[in-house]
């Protein structure tokens, strides 16, 4: 796959989008937010300020809410036929991938991912997300019930859109997670209003300028820009949105739980992981290799299902480890906007300190750096793909999510299948884990045993829409994408006709 090179055409029109200043989007209209107060985004990869946005706030959030409700309560929308929608998210998919190299671009400038990364892994898997969700908009129902009590009945169950929907969307693959978001809620019949983390809001707004191209119902998406304790706060807080889908951190996640208390609203949570890796003594090495770095340098290590804790078999530790650290050796580091450079910033000042904070605890623990370890010199929140050895369970590297590319390993002596489990449940989260071993056998009982939403076999591919994303324990609740994820966004009513 060769990596992409921005067209000049292209590089001119972001150049012009980022320098206008950037509004909300409300009930299909553009506006300044109400205070007038606007924030400045950077380029991770320059530490430079690159746009200005708008800085909404809760009176903002009120008037999105109330677009919103005013939309879904619309005959037009309500009795909007299932086919129709369908129809809108899928030339919506074909607009996102009509503006593919614009939007790749921009979804680099503002997070600082690789450019391929940014193309085939955000844009395009949004455009694709879309199409897998228009699917779902015609095959949502409910079924039909034999009750048990005496008499001639007939009973049945309807699927129904939840309502008004707030979605709040976090910074590190912010492009694909909010489009998949609204295709769900959309598919379902639902309306939203969108909050963008305020590190990474530009592809967002992009999105509510292809809304309105491709012919989106004024207020059936709305976008408010600003930051989480004001906006996100305000559309957790208010009393006439009926869920909110969250993707962030587990801290986070549990004072939006308690801002939903107030209405009692729906709510799924996509929060963090600390994802097990097991590499077992009859692993193919090569792939584990390949597999295992990849799992945890890709967008430098900022992915909630990242294989950040790698348990080798001691037969096959030392082999996987240096090859886990010569591939860290040899990955470019730079801006992503240079498609010869593989791994990105981290997104800001703050996400740099903390990783890097991580590693010096690690050390001061007694974990071996065998490779990183450092920030590197010059502009931009670069840090140095890492690499722990030596790594015990009482570490905070091993139990926190550090949500950079530091990858902790450890080896391991035994195969029982009940003991490698219980290495890999010794964690508050419950995210995803991955298995490498020859043996379908032993594969398939280690992922039962597994308190992870999603295990991979031999398979290191990213999320597909089609497969629930969700964890157990402290790694969230419900489901996103899948027929689970879409059901997210429907209540069940029950009905019975006395005949």
């Amino acid at each position: 796959m060769n990596a992409p090179v921005i067209p000049e055409p292209v590089r001119a029109r972001v150049d012009a989008f980022v320098a206008r200043p950037r509004q909300l989007f409300i009930n299909g209209e553009w506006r300044a937010a109400q205070s007038g107060a606007t924030f400045e985004v950077e380029n991770p990869a320059t530490a430079r300020s690159i746009a200005a946005a708008a800085a909404g706030d809760a009176a903002d959030i009120d008037l999105a809410v109330k677009a919103a409700r005013k939309a879904f309560e619309d005959p037009k929308w309500q009795y909007l036929q299932p086919a129709a929608r369908a129809r809108l998210l899928l030339k919506l998919a074909d607009a996102i991938e009509a503006n593919v190299d614009e939007l790749a671009l921009l979804e680099t400038l503002d997070n600082g991912m690789p450019l391929m990364l940014a193309r085939f892994g955000s844009v395009l898997g949004a455009a694709e997300s879309l199409r897998y969700h228009a699917g779902w908009a015609t095959k949502i129902g409910g079924e039909t019930v034999s009750l048990s009590a005496p008499g001639e009945s007939l009973a049945y169950t309807l699927r129904e859109p939840v309502g008004v929907v707030g979605q709040i969307v976090p910074w590190n693959l912010p492009f694909v997670m909010g489009v998949s978001k609204i295709a769900a809620a959309i598919a379902a019949g639902c309306t939203v209003v969108l909050k963008p983390a305020e590190q990474t809001p530009l592809t967002t707004i992009r999105l509510g300028e292809l809304l309105q191209e491709v012919g989106f119902p004024p207020g059936v998406v709305n976008i408010v820009t600003g930051y989480g304790e004001t906006a996100g706060k305000a559309l957790v807080d208010h009393p006439d949105v009926d869920k909110i889908a969250f993707t962030g951190s587990t801290v986070v996640g549990k004072q939006i739980l308690a801002g939903c208390a107030g209405n009692l609203k729906r709510v799924t949570l996509e929060l963090g992981g600390k994802s097990p890796v097991f590499v077992l003594a009859d692993a193919d090495p090569a792939m584990a290799i390949e597999a295992a770095a990849r799992g945890i340098f890709m967008n430098s290590g900022q992915i909630c299902a990242a294989g950040s804790r790698l348990f080798v078999h001691e037969k096959l530790y030392d082999r996987v480890v240096e090859g886990v650290v010569e591939h860290a050796k040899k990955l470019k580091v730079g801006a992503g906007t240079d498609p010869s450079n593989a791994m990105g910033p981290l997104v800001s000042a703050e996400q740099r300190q903390r990783v890097l904070q991580y590693i010096e605890s690690g050390a001061g623990e007694g974990a071996r750096v065998l490779t990183g370890g450092h920030a590197l010199p010059g502009e931009g929140y670069f840090v140095e793909p890492t690499v722990l050895g030596n790594t015990t369970a009482q570490m905070r590297v091993r139990r926190e999510e550090i949500f950079g590319p530091v990858l902790c390993a450890m080896s391991f002596t035994d195969n029982d299948v009940d003991a490698l489990a219980r290495l890999g449940n010794d964690t508050d989260y419950g995210l995803a884990a991955s298995i490498y071993t020859r043996d379908i056998s032993v594969a398939h009982r280690l992922a039962r045993r597994l308190r992870a939403g999603t295990v991979r076999i031999n398979f290191s591919g990213g999320v597909d829409p089609a497969m629930p994303l969700g964890g157990y324990k402290q790694s969230g609740w419900g489901r996103e994408n899948g027929r689970e994820g879409t059901l997210m966004y429907t209540e069940i009513k029950a009905i019975s006709v006395g005949l």
